[in-house]
C-alpha cells in the first residue's frame, strides 16, 4: 500500500477536507463568527463541487477494492450538484429557533451520508461496499429525526432506521452465502467463480433486495411513504434524490460487474418489479392529499422508471440512467423547494391548501407546474427527454411489452400530476396562502433548478456524451 492507492479517491479526499474545515470552524469559531456558518459551509461545498469536475482518474485503487472512472465520476459530480441545491433551500428551515443551534450537525450528516454513497459507487469489493452503505444510511436515520421534538419526525426515523437494519440484514445474509459459494467479496472475482446454482441464486436475491429497499422498489417501498411524511422536508428531498440516486447506479454496477451469469435469472425478477414498482407508485399517488405523500408515491414510480433503463445492460442504458437521475434531481429539488417555502411559512402540505395559490404566490406556482411537467414527461421539459432516452434504450433491447405497459403508466401519471396544477390554477380558495417571501438561497436553488429543467432537457447532447464514454463496466 502506497499514496498512489488514495490519490484515486480525490472525491473522497475533498469531501473529508470539507467535513474536516467545517467541524473545526464550528468547534473553534466565536458566537460572532458562527452567525455566517451557512454561508461559509455552502461556498466550502460549492469549492468541492467545482474541484470535482476536474478530477479525470481512471482505474483501481487496494488490490481493486475501490474503482473509479468516468462513469463513477459522472454520477459523484451529479450527485455533489444536487447536495449543493439541496444545502441552499435548508437555510429557511435551519433559521427556525429549534434548529438554528444545530447547523454544524445537519451539515456533518449531510456530508458524511455522502461519503458514504460515494464509498457505494466506487466498490469493487462488497466489504467497502457494507461500509460505503452503512456509512450513508446512520446518518440518514439521524436527519430523519432532526426534528426530534415533532412526533412525527421521530416516528419517521424509527421506521426508517427499523427498515433499514432488515434491509442490511437480509444483504449481510445473502453476502455469506455468496462467501461461501465463491470464497470472495471482490465483485469481479466473484463473476468468474459462480454459476447457477439455487444457493447463488438466493444469494443474489438477498444482496439485490438489500438495494431494492434503498431506491423504494416494490414490495420493499412501504417504509417511503410514512418516512417522506414524518422527516423534516429538506431531508425528504435528500432521501428521494440523492440517496436514491447512488443507490440506483451502485445496483446497477454490481447487477452487471457480480451477476452476468445470472442475467437471465435477475431479468426476470427486474421485469416484474419494474411494471409493479411503476403502477402501484402511480395509483397510490393518486389517492394522497399530502404533498409530501404525494411525491413520496410519485419517487415510487419514478424509481421504477430509473430502473427501465438499468435492465436493458448496455451503454446506452447506463447513460440514460444517469441523463434521468440527473434531470430527475432538478425536478424533485424544484417540487421540493415550493413545498418547503410554503410549510416552512405556513405549515401548510394538503394539496387543498394549494388551491388558487396563482392567485398570491404565481412564481411558486409556475415553479411547481414546471416541476411536476417534468415529473410527469410533458414536452418540452428534461423530464421528456428523460424517459424517452430510458424507453429507447429499453427498446433497443426488445422490451416492447414493458415499454408500452411504462408509456400507458405515464397516462395515470399524468393524470395525478395535473391535479396539483388543477389546484394552483383552478381551483378556488376563500383563504389562500398568503404572499410569501423566500430568502435568497432558496430562490438560488429554484432558479438553478429552473434553468437545469430546461437546459438539460433541450440540449440532449449531455446525453450523448455519457453515450460515448467508456465506463468500463459491462
Amino acid at each position: 500500500m502506497d499514496l498512489s492507492n488514495y490519490l484515486l479517491m480525490k472525491h473522497e479526499l475533498s469531501l473529508i477536507v470539507v467535513f474536516l474545515l467545517l467541524i473545526i470552524y464550528d468547534l473553534f469559531a466565536s458566537d460572532s463568527a458562527k452567525k455566517y456558518y451557512f454561508p461559509v459551509a455552502c461556498t466550502i461545498f460549492l469549492a468541492h463541487t467545482v474541484i470535482c469536475f476536474f478530477f479525470k482518474d481512471n482505474g483501481s485503487s487496494f488490490a481493486g477494492m475501490y474503482v473509479t472512472g468516468p462513469a463513477y465520476l459522472t454520477i459523484k459530480n451529479v450527485l455533489n450538484i444536487g447536495v449543493f441545491l439541496i444545502l441552499l433551500q435548508a437555510n429557511s428551515w435551519l433559521k427556525k429557533p429549534d434548529s438554528i443551534l444545530k447547523r454544524g450537525e445537519y451539515f456533518m450528516l449531510t456530508i458524511l451520508t455522502l461519503l458514504g454513497m460515494y464509498l457505494m459507487i466506487s466498490a469493487g469489493n462488497f466489504l467497502l461496499f457494507y461500509i460505503g452503505l452503512e456509512t450513508a444510511s446512520l446518518p440518514i436515520a439521524a436527519l430523519v429525526a432532526f426534528d426530534k421534538y415533532r412526533h412525527e419526525s421521530a416516528e419517521a426515523g424509527a421506521k426508517y432506521i427499523f427498515n433499514a437494519i432488515f434491509s442490511s440484514a437480509l444483504m449481510l445474509f445473502g453476502l455469506s452465502f455468496l462467501y461461501g459459494a465463491c470464497g470472495t467479496l471482490y465483485y469481479l472475482d466473484i463473476a468468474t467463480a459462480i454459476y447457477s446454482t439455487p444457493m447463488v441464486i438466493m444469494a443474489m436475491v438477498f444482496v439485490l433486495a438489500g438495494l431494492f429497499f434503498k431506491i423504494s422498489l416494490v414490495p420493499f417501498h412501504l417504509w417511503a411513504p410514512d418516512t417522506y411524511q414524518g422527516a423534516p422536508t429538506n431531508v425528504t428531498l435528500y432521501l428521494s434524490t440523492i440517496s436514491k440516486g447512488a443507490a440506483v447506479f451502485a445496483l446497477m454496477v454490481i447487477m452487471y460487474k457480480v451477476f452476468p451469469v445470472l442475467a437471465d435469472t435477475w431479468k426476470n425478477i427486474l421485469w416484474i418489479i419494474i411494471l409493479v414498482t411503476i403502477t402501484i407508485g402511480n395509483l397510490f399517488a393518486l389517492r394522497q392529499k399530502n404533498m409530501k405523500r404525494f411525491l413520496a408515491f410519485s419517487s415510487i414510480s419514478q424509481a421504477g422508471y430509473i430502473m427501465l433503463s438499468v435492465f436493458t445492460g448496455t451503454a446506452e442504458g447506463m447513460a440514460g440512467t444517469i441523463y434521468y437521475v440527473f434531470v430527475y434531481v432538478f425536478s424533485n429539488l424544484a417540487a421540493f423547494g415550493v413545498i418547503s417555502a410554503i410549510e416552512d411559512k405556513t405549515g401548510k402540505v394538503n394539496m387543498d391548501d394549494y388551491n388558487g395559490l396563482y392567485l398570491t404566490n404565481p412564481k411558486l406556482a409556475l415553479i411547481m407546474m414546471i416541476a411536476v411537467f417534468s415529473l410527469g414527461g410533458i414536452p418540452f421539459a428534461a423530464g421528456f427527454f428523460s424517459k424517452l432516452f430510458v424507453f429507447k434504450a429499453a427498446m433497443s433491447q426488445g422490451q416492447v411489452l414493458l415499454v408500452f405497459l411504462a408509456f400507458l403508466n405515464t397516462v395515470i401519471a399524468l393524470y395525478y400530476y395535473l391535479l396539483v396544477v388543477k389546484a394552483m390554477f383552478i381551483n378556488k380558495n376563500n383563504n389562500p396562502i398568503e404572499p410569501l417571501k423566500t430568502d435568497g438561497y432558496l430562490k438560488t436553488s429554484l432558479i438553478v433548478s429552473m434553468i437545469g429543467i430546461f437546459v438539460v432537457g433541450m440540449i440532449s447532447c449531455f446525453y450523448e456524451y455519457i453515450s460515448s464514454v467508456s465506463f468500463g463496466i459491462y
